[in-house]
């Protein structure tokens, strides 16, 4: 397995434990593009990710699981509300999307978090 197909496995698995959609989120035909040509496009800069129907753009060759969990919850988001999800994006200012802050919502809820420190240097 390729590291991008491990990162879209991981992705998949920190969806799975929300119960957000009525259908888990699908990946079998998703794919992930390394495509840094694209975040110079303006209007594309400040991203470093990007969500289209079935592929992930990303700028750098080895994404975060951060970004690729945000990214693909954009496509589990497609893949249970189509119209309503590319009505809103085409609606809706960005950082007012309600879809974008779902998508941080998830990578947030999901994220491992670090164990506390332990032991006798840990005061």
């Amino acid at each position: 397995m390729d590291a991008h197909a491990a990162a879209l496995e991981r992705a998949k698995a920190r969806l799975d434990r929300l119960d957000w959609y009525p259908r888990p989120v699908r990946i079998d035909r998703v794919r992930i593009v390394v495509a840094p040509w694209f975040f110079h496009i303006p209007g594309f800069r400040p991203y470093r990710g990007y969500a289209l129907w079935r592929t992930i753009l990303v700028e750098s060759p080895d994404p975060s699981d951060d970004l690729v969990t945000h990214e693909l919850c954009h496509l589990w988001q497609v893949q249970n509300r189509p119209w309503h999800t590319t009505l809103t994006h085409l609606t809706t200012r960005y950082r007012r999307n309600p879809y974008e802050l779902e998508a941080r919502r998830a990578v947030a809820e999901t994220r491992e978090q670090e164990s506390p420190p332990s032991g006798p240097s840990a005061r």
